[in-house]
């Protein structure tokens, strides 16, 4: 029991970097929305991506414990084609969503300071590209020690703050009697709630394409704790990440439905103001006197978030353009390496500001906007993830369950049903 316990802690920190990237937007905004607009009538769509994208996370730890490598690294072995088609869904994705999170954290930072009522709501633009400085510094200096450490206490904060707030709501009972669970509205392709349930899936509980972080994040564990875990003990802490991430999803639902569903309030747009709504929530429910703990507790996730963005992108594009230009056999030299990264992190850095330059700090579009993205490639990283855990790339007895089989085959449909439904009609 005490090696167990012992290993489990020493391979602890890529899945709860994955719970800290899910708990950010999808969970504090998408999910918040989701309740405050709908009441339950998007539990289903919730419910369904955590169990149905489940399997295609899970693919990447599994991958890189049975490998040793990425799985951007299985992309180049299913040919170049899909290392440059990889490349491209990156690209069209990772400014917006490090654009929207930054927004969302730069919000956060404002409501815990009070930036706007000092200096105007004007400010607000002036601390993104701030906040990407610091977030670029920080991983310049530390890379991986420094977000694993971070991410494992603000997490453990937030984490208490929701539960608790979920407990105190429960016990109250919601502010309108209006609810239902379920809304035959919402499956009108043509209606705003189908577009929306679109939005929230494409990040529930993340971003499909950006499952890759989890591969490259268990390498970098491994390579800082000297400490190479067996298939079962990655898969153990992935899990954990994954299913605390799943249980806070729908309380941030609840929270959303039991506060605000049917009181005709509506969540701001504008990113400063939604960080306010969001931390009143709590306070309505947990008192006044928890007002900066959940500010504190929410600015430090979100800014943890952020720098996790930061480092997942600037991995990936470095991993990506290396192999484009090397090939499989591409190992360059630590100090080369460095750089490369270095350079990826301004370069993710300088993109999202331009978007959020054009875009403003509208978080609701900013936000829609990449997770709809996110959604319509959800079904290509699906079949190549299991392609690369089912055929000849890895060894039969790392190969998943035939349970994990046919979940993934049904991922697959419903990923697909909802996205062809969604270009269809859009």
């Amino acid at each position: 029991m005490k090696q167990k316990l012992a290993h489990f802690l020493k391979s602890l920190g890529p899945g709860l970097l994955f719970a800290s990237t899910c708990i950010g937007v999808s969970h504090l905004v998408q999910s918040t929305r989701a309740g405050a607009l709908y009441g339950f009538g998007l539990l289903w769509a919730v419910m369904a991506a955590n169990l149905f994208k489940y399997p295609f996370f899970e693919y990447a730890s599994r991958y890189a414990n049975a490998t040793g490598t990425s799985i951007i690294d299985g992309y180049l072995r299913l040919g170049k084609w899909m290392l440059w088609l990889y490349a491209i869904v990156t690209l069209s994705t990772m400014f917006f969503v490090t654009a929207a999170v930054g927004a969302v954290t730069a919000g956060f930072f404002d409501n815990l300071f009070g930036i706007s009522s000092s200096l105007g709501p004007g400010a607000v633009q002036y601390l993104l590209p701030i906040l990407f400085v610091v977030c670029i510094l920080i991983l310049y200096i530390g890379q991986y020690k420094i977000l694993d450490s971070l991410i494992k206490i603000v997490g453990a904060v937030l984490l208490l703050s929701t539960v608790v707030a979920f407990v105190l709501t429960l016990i109250k009972g919601p502010v309108s009697s209006q609810h239902q669970f379920f809304e035959p509205s919402i499956l009108d392709p043509s209606s705003a709630g189908f577009a929306f349930a679109i939005a929230l899936m494409g990040w529930m509980p993340t971003a499909l394409d950006i499952s890759s972080w989890t591969s490259l994040w268990t390498l970098e564990r491994i390579k800082q704790t000297n400490f190479k875990p067996s298939l079962r003990e990655t898969l153990r802490e992935f899990n954990f990440g994954y299913i605390v991430s799943a249980i806070l999803a729908p309380c941030f639902l609840l929270l959303g439905a039991y506060l605000l569903y049917g009181t005709g309030y509506s969540m701001p747009s504008n990113s400063a103001a939604f960080a306010n709504g969001i931390i009143e929530l709590f306070t309505q429910t947990m008192g006044d006197w928890s007002y900066l703990l959940i500010a504190a507790s929410g600015f430090s996730i979100m800014f943890g978030t952020c720098i996790a963005v930061f480092d997942g992108y600037a991995r990936t594009t470095e991993r990506v353009a290396t192999l484009l230009l090397q090939g499989e056999t591409a190992n360059k030299s630590t100090a080369s390496k460095t750089r490369s990264y270095h350079l990826s992190l301004l370069f993710v850095g300088v993109g999202a500001y331009i978007i959020i330059y054009f875009f403003g700090t509208s978080l609701k579009d900013l936000v829609d906007l990449a997770t709809t993205i996110s959604f319509i490639v959800a079904p290509i990283i699906a079949i190549v993830n299991f392609r690369l855990v089912t055929g000849k790339y890895i060894d039969k007895d790392q190969q998943p369950s035939a349970l994990m089989r046919w979940l993934s085959y049904i991922g697959i449909i419903f990923l697909l049903f909802f996205t062809i439904i969604y270009i269809a009609y859009y």
